[in-house]
């Protein structure tokens, strides 16, 4: 099964209040965002994390990822500057990019952090995934009206877990 999300900001007290989330502390956040994930991923599983895993930097980042299941890939966001650290094992990662395409179940997934106004395949059924912006789930449903093929694979918009390849597929299978 192949998964997304972003934006995770594990340890990252403000992000609390930045974005509504409706947690005490970073830790309570933290455990419920691991939870979720291990409910949903199993370890043979590949996870693309468009960003924004922490910014806490690699000591922190590396107990995080130990404990998530699957195989993980970043495509980096602008609070992943733990990547850069010496003290971090980038073998933790698949993968470590910027941007990157993916074709699964001959659907094209264009990964950036950031959201894209236009992208490779846009008109031929491509699927544009990003993060960033820390929206609700009502977004997606907005992009699926003006039949947007664009969608935040952010925690906040999908209720703070992993979205699906086939979920997406399908969410967009009208337009």
């Amino acid at each position: 099964m192949l998964y997304f999300t972003s934006d995770l900001h594990f340890y990252h007290e403000n992000i609390i209040k930045h974005t509504n989330r409706h947690y005490a502390n970073a830790e309570k956040m933290n455990n419920d965002l691991i939870k979720k994930w291990n409910e949903k991923v199993n370890a043979c599983d590949e996870v693309y994390i468009l960003g924004d895993f922490t910014m806490k930097g690699a000591k922190l980042a590396t107990e995080i990822l130990c404990q998530l299941k699957g195989k993980k890939h970043l495509i980096r966001g602008n609070h992943d500057g733990f990547v850069d650290s010496s003290e971090f094992d980038k073998s933790l990662f698949t993968s470590i990019q910027y941007y990157a395409e993916i074709v699964y179940s001959n659907v094209e997934f264009v990964l950036f952090h950031y959201p894209i106004l236009e992208w490779k395949g846009m008109f031929k059924g491509s699927i544009s995934l990003h993060g960033h912006q820390h929206n609700n789930e009502y977004y997606n449903y907005n992009n699926l009206e003006n039949k947007i093929r664009r969608y935040d694979v952010g925690v906040d918009a999908n209720y703070m877990t992993p979205v699906s390849a086939e979920y997406i597929i399908s969410f967009f299978h009208t337009i």
